[in-house]
């Protein structure tokens, strides 16, 4: 079929041409924004789940409705490497102050508080060593949220900024992916300064998007963030929002597929959203034309299977050290999550602890999580499968 028409996309973070399943979070985040028109605050939205079910195309969807609503947003994706601190800081700076040049209202308005909120980002802007925010505004920065300790820096940012927001009825929105790698202080000072907005009813929020721990590692970071979002459990689609997200896109493009064909997709992608893009996307590339058929259906998920391995599973994978990787083999004997003491029984340890430095450094890596007390799963949906089927390489 014509390629140029192909409209899977998968990709870490691209845009589905059909986000179907996420209604709920959607509906919720539009309604903080219109309380918002209304001189209203709320909680912002916490996504938490697997990798690969949609949770940073949902968290840019948000950001893309908070911007048609006039917002002033900045997003930024985490890192646990040692520059992170850094880089965040920077990269705030820097969409901070491309986002202040956009806000419609200021340019219109340039009221005594719009001129001290660009002050107080160019401040801000400047100690990151980004560039100034005025551009043909003359403002001229006051020493506001240029200390360098974050938290301060924040606070006097969020206090400066929102309040100008706030006469033309709009917010401000920072957006962090992967936000169980963001450093302490940022974090803790990210979830502060959204702490003090709540007390003061300013309309500042933090939307975040991360693995299953991040309910954990925000209350470890501040006790009150357990009642400053609402947590959303990103999962799996159901079989009948799967199927439409795999036919829905073929059917706009006059495409169909035999129904013995679309149910064995389905069964391989088992509901998530990366892996129906990418099953999609081969078999749209393997079918000659409408409707797609079973055999087309099973060489698409023969080289998307494929596909998922080089790229997928084996990046996880090769950042794990030989023993952590035993303790991963081990846990894919398991059809689903693994119970500790069977691990310790199964690599020939005494107990527990024994096993504890390696489930720690996993974790720490984003490669497994503990969702009880003694159970560890993949935070990668089907690695056991990538790991069994290549038992004699591991």
């Amino acid at each position: 079929m014509d390629a140029s028409s192909n409209p899977y996309t998968p990709g870490a973070g691209r845009t589905p041409p059909a986000l179907v399943g996420r209604t709920s979070e959607l509906d919720a985040a539009d309604l903080l924004m219109r309380r918002t028109q209304n001189g209203l605050t709320g909680r912002s939205l916490m996504l938490y789940g697997l990798r690969g079910v949609g949770k940073t195309v949902l968290l840019n969807e948000m950001r893309r409705r908070a911007e048609g609503h006039g917002w002033l947003t900045a997003m930024i994706e985490a890192k646990q490497d040692r520059q992170g601190a850094e880089q965040s800081r920077a990269r705030l700076a820097r969409e901070l102050t491309a986002g202040a040049r956009s806000v419609r209202t200021w340019r219109a308005r340039a009221t005594d508080k719009v001129k001290e909120a660009l002050s107080t980002i160019e401040s801000f802007s400047i100690k990151a060593g980004v560039g100034p925010v005025s551009g043909d505004l003359t403002i001229r920065a006051f020493g506001r949220a240029d200390s360098g300790n974050i938290e301060m820096d924040l606070e006097d940012l969020v206090a400066d900024v929102v309040p100008a927001l706030r006469e033309a009825n709009i917010g401000m929105a920072l957006f962090v992916d992967e936000i169980q790698d963001l450093d302490s202080a940022t974090l803790t000072a990210l979830l502060a300064a959204q702490h003090r907005a709540a007390q003061n009813d300013w309309p500042f929020y933090v939307f975040g998007a991360g693995l299953p721990v991040v309910p954990a590692v925000l209350a470890e970071a501040r006790s009150y963030a357990e009642r400053q979002f609402d947590y959303r459990n990103i999962d799996r689609l159901s079989p009948a929002e799967a199927q439409e997200a795999l036919s829905g896109p073929a059917a706009a493009a006059n495409v169909a597929f035999l129904p013995e064909a679309l149910t064995r997709l389905l069964e391989s992608a088992r509901g998530y959203p990366y892996f129906l893009q990418v099953y999609g996307d081969q078999v749209w590339q393997c079918a000659a034309e409408s409707p797609i058929q079973l055999i087309d259906a099973e060489v698409a998920i023969t080289l998307g299977t494929g596909e998922l391995d080089r790229s997928l599973f084996a990046s996880r994978w090769e950042r794990a050290t030989p023993k952590q990787k035993q303790l991963m083999a081990a846990m894919a004997e398991d059809p689903g999550p693994s119970a500790l003491p069977d691990l310790v029984s199964r690599m020939g340890k005494k107990k527990p602890a024994d096993l504890s430095v390696f489930r720690d450094e996993l974790i720490k890596k984003g490669l497994i999580y503990s969702p009880d007390r003694g159970i560890l799963d993949f935070t990668v949906p089907l690695m056991a499968d990538f790991i069994r089927r290549h038992a004699d390489e591991v």
